[in-house]
C-alpha cells in the first residue's frame, strides 16, 4: 500500500493519520477537508467558545512530523474503485479511509438560520450573542440547551421550541428529559414544548398552529444527517450513513470508515449503532486503521458523550433501548442525580449522570463488564455503584 487518502479533516480524518504513522505505515498519506481550516475539535464549538473563552480548538497534531499532505477547501465529489473525485480533480488511492462525518439539517424558509457545526458556525453566532437580543432556538437537544445556556449567560432574552414533549426526547425518553424542564425555568429561558415550526421566516419563526414568534438570531439544531452523498452510484453501502461492519471495513475492498458517518455493527449490544459524538471519533480510527492495513481488529465500545449545560455536566455511557429505567436519586430533590437502565436480567445497559462523576466511571465499567446490579442498592445514590454487584 503505497498512498492512503484520507477524506474529512475532522478529529476522525486527524486521529486517522497519526494511528497509521503509529502502526509503521510509511507510503503517502493525503488528507482531504472541505473547510479551510486545520482539524480541530467541535465540542468546544457550543460551549468555550460560544461563551468567548476559545477562539481557536485546532487538534494539537504535528502534521509535519506526521508527513501528511493536508488540502484543505476540498470536497469530495464521487468515488470509483482506487480513485477519489474532488472538487480539485481526481486522487489515486490503494486505501481510503472515509471521516466525512455529518452535516446540520436546516429547517424550511427565506429567514436566516444559524447552526452550529464548524468554527466558523461558532464566531459568526458568538457575534450575535448580546444583551437583549432576543435567541430563539429551534431544538431542546444537546446542541440547543447548550446554546440556550451561552445565550442567557451573554444576557440575551431565549426562548427554545421543541415539536417533543421535553428536552433531550430522542436522546434519552420522555422521562428523564423531563427532569431536565426545570433547568430552563432556572434559568429564566422560555421553554415551549411540544411546539412544531412551520418555516423560519424573516423575522422569525412561523409555526405549524399559524402563531407568529419573533427572533433577531434563530438558532437551528434538530439533528444532522451523514454526510455521504457524494458516495452515491460508488459501491460503498449507506444506509443511515457509510454501513461497516464490527472491524470498521466497508462492502468495498480497501475502504474503511470512521466517526460520525459510520454506521457499525455493534456486537455487544447486537444491533447497528451511529454515534455522532468526540469519543467515537477519537477511539475508532485505531480499529478502521489495523482493519485497513491487514490486521485483525474489532471496534465495540461502551459510547460515551457528555453535555455542559445551565451549570452542570451530563455525562452518558452505554446504550439504553429498550431497558428499563432505574432513577438514583430524586432529580426533583436532588441537584445530583443519575438515571441507570438495566436489561431483564438487571445488567446494566446505560447510565446518565447529573454531576455525578464517579457514578459515570464506576457505572461504565459495569457496562462494559456486562455485570448484573441489584437494584435496590443501585437506587441509593449513597451506595457506589461498584458496592452494588
Amino acid at each position: 500500500m503505497n498512498h492512503v487518502v484520507v477524506v474529512g479533516a475532522g478529529l476522525a480524518g486527524v486521529r486517522s493519520v497519526e494511528a497509521l504513522r503509529a502502526r509503521g505505515y510509511r507510503g503517502r498519506v493525503t488528507l482531504v477537508g472541505d473547510e479551510n481550516h486545520r482539524p480541530y475539535d467541535r465540542p468546544p464549538l457550543s460551549k468555550a467558545v460560544l461563551l468567548g473563552d476559545l477562539d481557536s480548538t485546532v487538534v494539537d497534531s504535528d502534521l509535519g512530523a506526521l508527513d501528511v499532505d493536508l488540502r484543505t477547501s476540498v470536497s469530495a465529489k464521487g468515488l470509483r474503485q482506487g480513485a477519489l473525485e474532488t472538487t480539485e480533480g481526481e486522487l489515486e488511492y490503494d486505501g481510503l479511509i472515509i471521516a466525512t462525518g455529518a452535516s446540520p439539517i436546516r429547517l424550511r424558509g427565506e429567514g436566516t438560520q444559524h447552526v452550529l457545526r464548524t468554527i466558523d458556525d461558532a464566531l459568526a453566532l458568538r457575534e450575535l450573542l448580546v444583551p437583549k437580543a432576543h435567541v430563539v432556538v429551534v431544538g431542546a437537544g444537546w446542541i440547543g440547551a447548550e446554546v440556550a445556556t451561552a445565550a442567557r449567560r451573554a444576557g440575551c432574552a431565549v426562548t427554545v421550541v421543541e415539536a417533543a414533549q421535553s428536552p433531550l426526547a430522542v436522546a434519552l425518553g420522555t422521562e428523564v428529559g423531563g427532569r431536565t424542564v426545570p433547568w430552563y425555568a432556572e434559568a429564566g429561558i422560555d421553554l415551549r414544548l411540544g411546539t412544531m415550526v412551520g418555516s423560519v421566516d424573516p423575522g422569525g419563526l412561523t409555526m405549524m398552529d399559524g402563531s407568529w414568534i419573533p427572533a433577531d438570531v434563530v438558532v437551528t439544531g434538530v439533528g444532522v444527517r451523514p454526510t455521504v452523498g457524494w458516495l452515491a452510484g460508488s459501491g460503498v453501502e449507506i444506509d443511515n450513513g457509510v454501513l461497516v461492519d464490527e472491524h470498521l471495513r466497508t462492502s468495498m475492498e480497501g475502504i474503511v470508515a470512521v466517526g460520525d458517518c459510520a454506521n457499525w455493527w455493534s456486537r455487544r449490544f447486537g444491533r447497528r449503532m451511529r454515534v455522532e459524538h468526540w469519543d467515537t471519533a477519537l477511539n475508532a480510527p485505531e480499529t478502521a486503521v489495523a482493519t485497513l492495513l491487514g490486521e485483525t481488529a474489532v471496534y465495540d465500545p461502551v459510547p460515551y458523550f457528555w453535555s455542559e449545560q445551565f451549570g452542570r455536566m451530563l455525562q452518558y455511557a452505554g446504550h439504553h433501548d429498550g431497558a428499563r429505567l432505574v432513577l438514583r436519586g430524586d432529580p426533583a430533590t436532588d441537584r445530583k442525580w443519575a438515571a441507570c437502565w438495566l436489561t431483564d436480567d438487571h445488567r446494566l445497559a446505560a447510565i446518565l449522570t447529573v454531576d455525578r462523576p464517579r457514578d459515570l466511571v464506576q457505572g461504565r465499567r459495569i457496562v462494559e463488564g456486562g455485570q448484573r446490579l441489584d437494584v435496590d442498592r443501585a437506587m441509593d445514590p449513597s451506595v457506589p455503584l461498584r458496592d452494588c454487584l
